[in-house]
């Protein structure tokens, strides 16, 4: 949070006193333009997310656009009531050409987030040794009524809030299934292309867990809104 508060007071102070250079930024370096799906990783998007949660009306524009250019498809479904509800809840049914293995619930803030997170982990696996499209997303769910870890006891879980996405596998274009229970531990590309996208996720997500964190998530990618850049 220090480091990302000092980049973007340098850069304000640099737009202060140089008013033609923010005609020349790139959207991912310029503050005060809104977060495309598309925006590189680094602070000032890291800042653009964190907005977004606390300005509901500037999170669904951002999916609208998204949607517009064919990066997600989604509806929004009436708002769910109960112990957890949900007041605009987000379904998302696909990213552009990459299917899902059901639709999921998520919040305005998690669609974003996740959205950005496929568009990257494509570009990873077409720069990738397979050099195939991801094709597939296997998926546990994201919303579920609940405390963290399924105790009687505690704090609510990410997923009370539909804001946590579990990812369990992923398939290629070339018909390559990487299983993150499987091949987590393996050696070989699939494996490492499976750690470069889990790296990748610490960009979007407040936290992402993963097998290395504990066995509750030995079989799979947690990918959740709380905290910041918690990867482990």
């Amino acid at each position: 949070m220090k480091t990302m508060a000092i980049v973007l007071i340098i850069i304000l102070a640099a737009l202060a006193g140089m008013p033609w250079l923010q005609r020349h930024l790139p959207s991912h370096w310029d503050p005060f333009r809104p977060l495309e799906v598309t925006d590189a990783p680094g602070p000032i998007t890291r800042y653009k997310l964190q907005r977004l949660r606390n300005d509901p009306a500037a999170c669904l524009s951002v999916l609208q656009r998204a949607r517009e250019a064919g990066f997600i498809s989604f509806t929004q479904p009436p708002a769910m009531k109960g112990a957890c509800p949900l007041e605009k809840p987000i379904r998302i049914q696909r990213f552009a050409r990459i299917t899902l293995s059901s639709s999921f619930l998520a919040s305005c803030p998690l669609a974003v987030s996740s959205t950005m997170f496929v568009i990257q982990a494509n570009q990873i696996a077409l720069t990738s040794p397979l050099k195939s499209p991801l094709e597939r997303i296997e998926h546990v769910g994201s919303y579920a009524c609940r405390n963290i870890y399924h105790r009687a006891q505690g704090r609510l879980s990410e997923h009370a809030t539909a804001d946590a996405w579990d990812i369990t596998a992923f398939r290629l274009a070339n018909g390559t299934r990487i299983s993150v229970g499987r091949d987590w531990h393996r050696t070989g590309e699939a494996s490492a292309l499976l750690h470069r996208w889990f790296d990748s996720s610490c960009t979007w997500f407040g936290n992402a867990l993963g097998p290395n964190y504990n066995a509750a998530h030995a079989s799979h990618f947690h990918l959740g809104m709380r905290g910041y850049m918690l990867c482990r």
